[in-house]
This record gives C-alpha cells, sequence and structure tokens, in this order.
C-alpha cells in the first residue's frame, strides 16, 4: 500500500526557536513552510512527551546537556528527578500518519495515487482524511517523539500501538518480529500537556497505522512518487 511506502522516516530540520515554540503552543503563530512547521513541531512535542521518547523513555540528548551545563549535578527532568544516571537519546519527532500523504506538486495538487491512498484510509476511519488535510498533518494530534531506531520501525510499519481497553492514552507498543526486540512488547501512557494545552496523539490514527501495518505485503507493493 502505498502510505506504507510513505512513511519510513520524519525529516528532522534544525530545532526552532523557544520562543516560536511557545507561540504554536498558544496558538499565535501558523507557519506555512514545512520546515519551520516541522521544526516547531518537534519542539512542541518534546514538551509534551517530557522530553523523552515515548516508548524508551530515554530522555533527550541536547535538553541533558543544556540542562547539566546550567545546573550540574542538580540538573532534573520533568518530573524532578536527578538527570544524573539516566539514558539519552537524540529524539526526533515521528509522524504517526505519513507527512507525505498531503505533500503536493508545485501546483498544489495531490498526485493521483496520493489521493487514491487518502479515500483508502477514509475506508479504514470515514471522515478522518479531514482531520489531517493540508497542513494540519503536522499538528501535535499526529505526531509523537520517538529515538531514532524506534522511529524507522514505526515509520516502516515494524511496530504498532495497540490501545489498552478501560485506560485513557495507555498502548501496548508491540513488534512484528519479537525475536529482534527483546524490549517489546511494552505498556505504554502517553504523557499529557499541562492544561492540556498541546493536543494528545489521537488514538483514531494510531488505530489506522496499526490497520495499514497488518496489511500483508504484496497488498502495498505500489509507491507514492
Amino acid at each position: 500500500m502505498a502510505v506504507k511506502a510513505a512513511g519510513l522516516h520524519t525529516s528532522q530540520p534544525s530545532p526552532a526557536p523557544l520562543s516560536a515554540v511557545h507561540r504554536a503552543i498558544n496558538g499565535d503563530q501558523t507557519y506555512v513552510g514545512t520546515p519551520d512547521r516541522l521544526s516547531t513541531l518537534r519542539g512542541v512535542c518534546l514538551i509534551r512527551d517530557h522530553y523523552r521518547c515515548v516508548v524508551s523513555h530515554k530522555f533527550d540528548l541536547t535538553e541533558a546537556l543544556k540542562r547539566f551545563k546550567n545546573h550540574g549535578t542538580d540538573a532534573q527532568d520533568e518530573e524532578g528527578n536527578p538527570l544524573h544516571g539516566q539514558s539519552f537519546d537524540s529524539l526526533q519527532v515521528a509522524h504517526i500518519l505519513p507527512h507525505p500523504l498531503m505533500k503536493s506538486s508545485q501546483d498544489s495538487k495531490l498526485s493521483e495515487s496520493k489521493r487514491a491512498t487518502l479515500d483508502i484510509l477514509d475506508m479504514f476511519d470515514h471522515g478522518v482524511v479531514r482531520l489531517f488535510e493540508g497542513i494540519d498533518i503536522d499538528r501535535p494530534f499526529n505526531a509523537i517523539t520517538l529515538s531514532p531506531s524506534l522511529h524507522s520501525l514505526f515509520g516502516g510499519f515494524e511496530i504498532v500501538f495497540e490501545p489498552v481497553p478501560s485506560q485513557l492514552h495507555t498502548y501496548q507498543v508491540k513488534p512484528f518480529l519479537p525475536e529482534i526486540f527483546p524490549d517489546l512488547p511494552v505498556t505504554r501512557t502517553l504523557y499529557l500537556s499541562v492544561d492540556c494545552t498541546i493536543d494528545a496523539p489521537l488514538p483514531r490514527f494510531f488505530a489506522i497505522h496499526s490497520a495499514i501495518a497488518h496489511i500483508p505485503h504484496p497488498l502495498w507493493s505500489w509507491r507514492i512518487h
């Protein structure tokens, strides 16, 4: 399926200024250019996800360095625990539904294959395409913070998030090849921003991602160009 070919990996632009991230959280600024949107999206998701990979729970290396330089051995994470002795990684923003789905040509029109893919996604969940039309695909409800390796696996539909019944924003992260991933499956409750000022990842998007991942390989051999 084309959406699998579109997944793979969200490009990682230069970090956005902190002021721009806070303006985005407060709804005071909308970025038009894709690099600016992705840069701001990464910063917003890091804040919402407490600067941690939502699966491995490793803390963001860049943020850790900043805190150690400012506070030395007194540096703490978002929960007030010492950062010393914790695990770190260079974290990335990962789209749940692939960003290339809404990438248009120079005349601002989606290709025929992309329109067909969106029609298929609407069959999984009627009306869901309207939630991520245009630049809305770069909103926090369609993104999570992951380590580079987990980002590649999630974008390649090798791991999925399955909801845990009766537990809001709680998922079991499952691999298709458990022999390769001894640390999976694992159950994770996603962080929510203070006062819910940043949208949480939409369960509907995780459900579609999982449904796509379960499609047998021969059915998704065509590509988005």
